[in-house]
């Protein structure tokens, strides 16, 4: 199985973004839970949000309100919906499909 990030770049502040996490490979894709993560530089590894197998989602205070997962199991793919984004929301964005990891995709939010 491979999971491929993708979606990143630079924003001004307030602006937004989408990403996607695509998954490659024989898995049950609709029966995993799918998880979101971010890492800033110089700082740990964070949650910022989870889908589960059963439509429940979960989001980090931090985004809470200005992100949204989605997701389509028939393309084998999650999304990442992020609106008024901030300069603390920089870092690189991972994707966990059922504990694979992909290789993230930067976001950088700067003026």
């Amino acid at each position: 199985v491979q999971v491929v990030e993708s979606g990143g770049g630079l924003v001004q502040p307030g602006g937004s973004l989408r990403l996607s996490c695509e998954a490659f490979g024989s898995i049950l894709f609709s029966s995993l839970v799918i998880d979101w993560y971010r890492q800033a530089p110089g700082k740990r590894r964070e949650f910022v949000s989870m889908y589960s197998s059963g439509g429940a989602r979960d989001y980090s205070d931090s985004v809470k309100g200005r992100f949204t997962q989605s997701r389509d199991n028939a393309k084998k793919t999650v999304y990442l919906q992020m609106n008024r984004l901030k300069p603390e929301d920089t870092g690189v964005y991972y994707c966990d499909v059922g504990g694979t990891w992909g290789r993230g995709t930067q976001v950088t939010v700067s003026s």
